[in-house]
């Protein structure tokens, strides 16, 4: 997960759990499952395991309201 999304989210209160990919068999399998067909995609946000995108969509729910309520949800922000 970049910088920037891990200080939004401790910022919030919300603890995020990180999970690097440092292999490369690993992102390969996540870029699978995603759908990606570049490394580009990466680092990707999920939530409650449904996935919010990259850091752009992360963004842009969050400026748009939409991301509070999806911690909520996932029990990740309790207020």
């Amino acid at each position: 997960m970049c910088h920037a999304i891990k200080r939004l989210f401790c910022g919030m209160g919300v603890n995020p759990t990180v999970y690097e990919l440092d292999r490369k068999e690993m992102e390969m399998a996540l870029m699978r499952l995603i759908g990606a067909s570049s490394a580009a995609a990466l680092p990707v946000v999920f939530v409650g395991g449904k996935l919010v995108g990259a850091m752009d969509r992360v963004m842009a729910s969050h400026i748009n309201g939409t991301l509070v309520p999806l911690l909520k949800d996932a029990g990740a922000l309790w207020l």
